[in-house]
């Protein structure tokens, strides 16, 4: 199997970097840090890794100056599960899931996961079963139906459900066979358009604006890793829009937040000005969706020539399931992650791996591929779009190779992780947090700006400088 170093490199090398910037790097620790048969400490290290080596080459392009980048296993795992750690005023996270979330039967034997933390989609879900939103109703229900039967119609009713599958079912799938050539990411020119010059700061993202229109883990990790490196991040929300509140606590560190409706035009209008002054466009809705509001890849190079824009999807862009609603537990779920798992742990039913790494990892290839992009654009010019996919990650952590007696790995006990832990004020209280895993020598990374509940902050950007 390839050392975390080794799957640094082809990460590194993938998004377009320079071998001999792998030099600068250190890092430290070994496998496995968590109780799983698959790599999910290395790819932690690796995916955090590849974003502070991106960092210290575009301060190397601002400044001249070369510096170090060092990466703590123990730490990359513990950012990696960052939700877990986070305390608001002392107090732990509430319960993480709804009642109704999770694995039930279906008639033939199979098992389906559900994802209900969303009103709409709980809602969705018993509208498809015609039951009560109860665990026992529901899964009386289930007992009606055949599994995939009932992923294809949950599906069409606007639910966010999996079936489970072994790794040899979905890799029959035809969504599968369109995603087997797609690296886990990549970064194309759309559209030409001269270079902008990187704007007076202090560290490598300083005056970088970025556009954060994303939910939930990945996209906002993405924009979180963008601002402790000091970019300007600006998270676009609605008041209607759900959220959960811990991760948007646990995500915001560094941020301002604002609220824009981009039903009605006068907000799409508003984000057009936005756009027009900004340098990266991080979204994670389906293509479909945001082209119908204006702002697809090729909508936002127009409106801002020199774009770096990124995508995020739960299944990637090719196939039929491209359009597919998806989150970190479902794609598991359907890739045959949670199979593997429960079969090395030898029970009868699926087993979740120990973090949300799919989540995780894809935010940091989010921002790796972001500020290469950005790099590009600023000596050879042009419009850029970034894409990454919960499943595409999740074929990269299935081809890193499998941890032979990794669930015999004891839990990260909290000793081990106390050392990274920082506290900060909030607009929630006083938070505990995980602090950046990626030590850069000249430019440390840290959030300037504090956590806000959603829509503190005014439709504008800071001034530069």
């Amino acid at each position: 199997m390839q050392t975390p170093r080794e799957i640094l490199a082809d990460l590194w090398m993938l998004a377009g970097g320079e071998a001999s910037a792998l030099d600068t790097v250190t890092l430290t620790g070994e496998e496995p840090q968590l109780p799983s048969s698959f790599r999910v400490a290395a790819a932690a290290q690796a995916s955090i890794a590849a974003t502070g080596l991106a960092a210290a080459e575009i301060w190397k392009l601002r400044s001249g100056e070369v510096q170090d980048v060092a990466v703590d296993m123990v730490h990359a795992v513990a950012e990696c599960r960052s939700e877990r750690y986070l305390r608001v005023d002392g107090k732990p996270p509430p319960p993480a899931w709804d009642p109704t979330a999770g694995i039930y039967r279906t008639r033939d034997h199979r098992f389906v996961r559900l994802h209900t933390n969303f009103p709409h989609h709980r809602a969705a879900v018993c509208k498809v079963l015609a039951c009560e939103a109860e665990r026992d109703d529901i899964q009386a229900t289930l007992m009606q139906w055949n599994g995939e039967a009932f992923e294809t119609a949950a599906y069409a009713g606007g639910a966010v459900v999996a079936l489970m599958r072994s790794r040899d079912e979905w890799s029959a799938t035809p969504h599968a066979r369109a995603l087997s050539t797609l690296p886990p990411l990549s970064i194309e020119k759309i559209g030409e358009a001269p270079p902008r010059p990187w704007p007076a700061g202090k560290r490598p993202l300083t005056g970088v604006r970025v556009l954060d229109l994303s939910r939930v883990i990945a996209g906002p990790v993405a924009g979180r890793t963008l601002a402790v490196h000091g970019a300007d991040v600006l998270l676009i929300s609605g008041p209607e829009l759900p959220a959960i509140p811990w991760l948007t606590i646990d995500t915001g560190r560094g941020k301002l937040t604002t609220f824009i409706e981009l039903k009605r035009e006068q907000g799409r209008g508003t984000l057009r000005d936005l756009l027009a002054q900004a340098d990266i466009f991080s979204q994670g809705y389906r293509p479909r969706a945001i082209a119908s509001l204006g702002f697809s890849p090729e909508d936002a190079a127009k409106i801002s020539p020199g774009i770096v824009y990124v995508s995020l999807s739960a299944y990637g862009h090719a196939g039929p399931w491209s359009e597919r609603r998806g989150f970190d537990s479902l794609v598991q779920t359907t890739t045959g992650f949670n199979h593997a798992e429960g079969q090395a742990a030898g029970i009868d039913g699926p087993k979740e791996l120990p973090a949300q790494m799919l989540d995780h990892a894809t935010g940091y290839l989010m921002a790796l591929g972001a500020m290469m992009a950005k790099a590009r654009q600023s000596h050879e010019g042009g419009s850029w779009h970034v894409r990454v996919s919960l499943a595409q990650t999740g074929r990269w952590l299935w081809n890193l190779g499998r941890v032979a007696g990794g669930l015999k790995t004891g839990e990260l006990k909290g000793e081990a992780v106390r050392p990274f832990f920082e506290e900060m004020p909030s607009g929630f209280g006083t938070l505990r947090a995980v602090s950046h895993s990626a030590v850069l020598s000249k430019t440390p990374a840290f959030w300037t700006r504090p956590a806000m509940p959603l829509g503190s902050h005014a439709p504008q950007w800071p001034a530069r400088g």
